[in-house]
């Protein structure tokens, strides 16, 4: 899946896109989030996705969280 995922400088000022397209992962989650079926995003707004582009975009989203360090500090 990770192959469907691309971050280039010039597109998007870097965000991550869906390969191939100028489609930005966060549109694709954003669709998903308001509660459009993976069929409903690809027929309504991106007729040049696959269904495996939307779940890379999730998996792209749980592999970033996954990588974040979290600093928690305590108050004392």
């Amino acid at each position: 899946m990770q192959d469907r995922i691309t971050v280039d400088a010039n597109i998007h000022f870097g965000k991550p896109c869906v390969a191939g397209t100028r489609i930005p992962v966060l549109s694709v989650l954003e669709l998903v989030w308001e509660g459009l079926s993976f069929d409903d995003v690809i027929r309504d707004y991106y007729p040049e996705l696959q269904v495996n582009d939307i779940r890379a975009c999730i998996r792209y989203a749980m592999d970033i969280i996954a990588a974040e360090d979290i600093h928690i500090s305590s108050r004392i």
